[in-house]
């Protein structure tokens, strides 16, 4: 297979030309290597504390006209909640002459703080149990009452009339991303389903699956509706029949991929959890390698993100935006003028569970809060210096 690496180099020898500390690897003489002009948003795994921080950059990427401007949404887990439902309603969002949505609470940011105020992971799992129908049935037909009502990939809005959005999972039968969208499915091995008509609620559960609870979610694909491609080598029974999702956190929890090989201009928005110390670790088989698996994915979403810091850094690169974070200190963009978000308090935001269980209504506008002013001070560092600061957060009474 050296005919995927450039001429006269063997597939050890690419390291040295891939681009140094890049987050996602580009390959010399790809076409895909010099991404084109325009801005993507990536939006992160992490439960209902994801959903709701990513809530908050929604409502201060609108108020700037940011939102407006984006070519593509890629989002995973919590994130595609999120992404999903500003997908389904982005046609019915009233767009003023600066590029504002004026209806964003009433159609996006209120149905999904009421879908926060219900626990479905533990109902799921319950249910899944005792009832027929996996757990990822369970937590797709929840999605589906609460959010999406019937709604599939194909009421999502076209390249011509928004953003690209797409809704990131993990194929555990291939190990690659499996990326559902308006256009096709796909999985770079299996190959490419055009126009799938798969319910939102089912793509945002494999999106969202959870490990080890509310995974695996089983996907039904009939082989006739993949494009032939014999550069596929999975392209067979049972990869195109029956496919094994996860999490998409579990390959890319910033939902990097899908728009850094794409797009010059990327925004992250990252609430991810962080692995917390365990002074005394269980010995038994089953949870000490559980914990040791937590460490090595710890470990590769830290570095991913210090990746993709030193790529905004580096004048080599050909990508430019910003990147901000539930655990960033807020202090660190060196404005004089942001929000004021004591650290000690986001510190405790960002240590709520990676779960989709209930959340109260302030702590949720606190949440969004935190989302809110720290995606203000990443735009007006890094992106457009211009931008005004907002007189104050979108939750007033609940600071953070």
């Amino acid at each position: 297979m050296l005919a995927a690496f450039p001429p006269g180099l063997m597939p050890e020898q690419t390291e040295s030309v891939r681009r140094p500390a890049a987050p996602v690897n580009f390959i010399v003489g790809d076409s895909s290597e010099i991404p084109e002009p325009g801005m993507a948003l990536c939006l992160s795994g992490g439960g209902y504390r994801a959903m709701l921080f990513h809530l908050g950059a929604l409502l201060r990427l609108n108020e700037t006209g940011f939102l407006r401007k984006l070519k593509r949404i890629s989002s995973v887990s919590g994130g595609s909640i999120a992404a999903a439902t500003l997908g389904l309603h982005w046609p019915k969002l009233g767009w003023d002459n600066t590029g504002v949505a004026s209806n964003l609470k009433e159609k996006v940011i209120d149905p999904v703080c009421a879908l926060a105020g219900k626990t479905i992971d533990a109902e799921s799992v319950i249910t899944g149990i005792l009832t027929p129908g996996t757990i990822g049935d369970k937590v797709a037909a929840a999605y589906d009452e609460h959010l999406f009502h019937g709604a599939t990939l194909q009421d999502l809005p076209s390249d011509t009339d928004g953003p690209r959005f797409v809704i990131n999972a993990t194929n555990v039968q291939s190990g690659a991303l499996w990326r559902f969208s308006k256009p096709y499915m796909a999985d770079y091995l299996v190959g490419r389903v055009p126009n799938p008509a798969v319910p939102l609620a089912i793509a945002v559960a494999a999106s969202s699956a959870f490990p080890p609870i509310l995974s695996p979610m089983n996907l039904k694909v009939r082989h006739a509706d993949f494009i032939p491609d014999a550069t596929c080598p999975l392209q067979h029974a049972p990869f195109t029949t029956d496919v094994v999702l996860t999490d998409g956190g579990v390959y890319d929890n910033l939902g990097l991929e899908t728009a850094w090989k794409r797009y010059q201009t990327v925004l992250v928005s990252d609430g991810g959890g962080k692995l917390d110390s365990e002074p005394e670790p269980k010995g038994d088989w089953a949870r000490h390698s559980y914990r040791v698996l937590n460490v090595i994915d710890n470990q590769v979403r830290s570095l991913r993100k210090r990746q993709l810091i030193d790529a905004f850094i580096n004048p080599n690169d050909d990508h430019d935006g910003t990147y901000w974070g539930i655990r960033t200190n807020i202090g660190d963009y060196g404005l004089t003028d942001a929000l004021p978000c004591p650290t000690n308090r986001t510190m405790a935001l960002a240590q709520t569970p990676t779960r989709l269980k209930k959340l109260e209504p302030e702590f949720q506008q606190r949440l969004m809060n935190w989302g809110y002013a720290v995606c203000d001070a990443a735009l007006r560092k890094h992106v457009d210096q211009q931008i005004k600061r907002p007189p104050d957060f979108p939750y007033p009474a609940a600071g953070v």
